[in-house]
C-alpha cells in the first residue's frame, strides 16, 4: 500500500470545553491560545507535515469562531472545510457527518481537538498501511488510567476496549489519534449520538475487525483543564513538547523566549516586571513596572499594573487589571 493514499483527516473540535469554564464561555476550546498560537493550528500544521492534504473540521459549539481564523486552509498549506452540527452528535456521530465533505478514498486520521501530542503521526500512518489494519489507534501509557480508554494487547492487536474503568486491567490508553478506513466510516449509523469509545470499538471488536494498537511513548497531555492548559504552554516554551507549528510560530520572530516564558514581540512590559514559569504575554498586552507573572497566560490587549502579582492565573482579552492587585489560580476579566 503507498502511504499516500492516508491524505484526509477529520478534526474534533465541536466539545463543550466545561471543565475550562469560564475561559470557555466565548471561545471553544481548541481555540484557546497553547504557546501563542490556538489550540487547533498545532493538529491541523501536525496533520499537514504528515502529507494530509484535506481537513474536515468537525465544530458544533461555538462553530463561528473557526473559518474566520483558518479558513479554506490555503496559508497552512492544507484543505479545510467545516461540518457543524446543530446539536452535539458525540464523537462517532461526529465523525460520520464529518466524512461528507472528504473528497478522497483512503484511510482518514482522526484527531481529538483537546490532545497535545509529539507522536508520530506520519510513522502511525505507515503502521496502518503496512499492516493493513481496519483501525489503528494511537496508544500511549500513564500512571492512572482511570479517566481514559484503556486497552488490552496480543502484540500489536487491540482485544479489549474499555472506557473510563475504577479498576482498569492495564495503563495504556485510547491517546486520541486514530486511523480509519473508510468502510469503517461509512458503516458508522449517521444522523444520531453516536460514541466511538463506547459503541463503535466495542462493536468492532465483536465483528472480528482488525483494531491495531500505535504505542508512542512521546510526549503526551489532554489539554481539557485550566492547569493542563498551563503545562501545555510552559512544556512547549521549555522543550519538554514539541510542535512544528509552534517552530513556525518563533520563526516568525513575533514571539520571544524570554525567562522561561514566551512574550509577544509588540508586548510593552516595564524592565522591572518580573515575568517566568512558562507564562504567556500576547499581543498589545502593557506590563507596568514591579509586575510580577508566574505561570499565566495574558490574552491580547489586557493591561497590568504597576506591582500586580498574578500566578497560575488567566487575564482576559483587553481587560485592565488595578495596580497592587494579586491573584493565584483566578481567572480575571472572563464572564461567568
Amino acid at each position: 500500500m503507498d502511504k499516500e493514499m492516508t491524505q484526509s483527516a477529520i478534526l474534533l473540535v465541536g466539545g463543550l470545553g466545561t471543565r475550562l469554564q469560564p475561559l470557555t464561555n466565548q471561545i471553544p476550546k481548541p481555540m484557546l491560545p497553547v504557546a501563542g498560537i490556538p489550540f487547533t493550528e498545532h493538529q491541523i500544521v501536525k496533520a499537514q507535515r504528515a502529507g494530509i492534504t484535506e481537513i474536515v473540521l468537525a465544530t458544533s459549539y461555538l462553530a463561528e469562531v473557526f473559518e474566520p481564523y483558518f479558513g479554506n486552509g490555503e496559508r497552512f498549506g492544507i484543505k479545510i472545510s467545516y461540518s457543524v452540527e446543530e446539536s452535539a452528535l458525540g464523537t462517532g456521530g461526529a465523525i460520520a457527518h464529518a466524512a461528507q465533505q472528504l473528497t478522497k478514498s483512503g484511510p482518514v486520521v482522526i484527531l481529538n481537538g483537546d490532545v497535545l501530542s509529539s507522536h508520530d503521526l506520519s510513522a502511525q500512518i505507515e503502521f496502518h498501511l503496512t499492516n493493513a489494519a481496519d483501525v489503528t489507534l494511537f496508544l500511549t501509557e500513564v500512571i492512572d488510567a482511570r479517566a481514559f480508554g484503556v486497552v488490552e494487547l496480543n502484540g500489536s492487536r487491540i482485544v479489549t476496549f474499555n472506557e473510563k474503568m475504577s479498576n482498569p486491567p492495564t495503563n495504556i490508553i485510547n491517546a486520541g489519534c486514530y486511523i480509519f478506513n473508510r468502510n469503517i466510516i461509512d458503516s458508522m449509523p449517521s444522523g444520531r449520538v453516536v460514541s466511538v469509545e463506547r459503541e463503535i470499538f466495542p462493536e468492532l471488536l465483536r465483528e472480528g475487525k482488525s483494531l491495531l494498537g500505535f504505542i508512542d511513548k512521546s510526549y503526551w497531555l489532554d489539554i481539557g483543564t485550566p492547569a493542563a492548559l498551563l503545562k501545555a504552554t510552559y512544556d512547549l516554551i521549555t522543550g519538554a513538547a514539541h510542535s512544528i507549528a509552534f517552530d513556525d510560530l518563533l520563526a516568525t520572530n513575533r514571539y520571544v523566549r524570554k525567562f522561561g516564558s514566551l512574550i509577544a514581540a509588540d508586548a510593552d512590559i516595564d524592565p522591572s516586571a518580573i515575568i517566568d514559569a512558562g507564562s504567556l504575554i500576547s499581543p498589545r498586552v502593557r506590563i507596568a513596572g514591579g509586575a510580577k507573572i508566574h505561570g499565566s497566560i495574558i490574552f491580547d490587549g489586557a493591561q497590568v499594573g504597576a506591582s500586580t502579582q498574578l500566578s497560575t492565573t488567566f487575564v482576559a482579552p483587553y481587560s485592565d487589571i488595578p495596580a497592587g492587585f494579586i491573584a493565584t489560580n483566578q481567572f480575571f476579566g472572563f464572564s461567568e
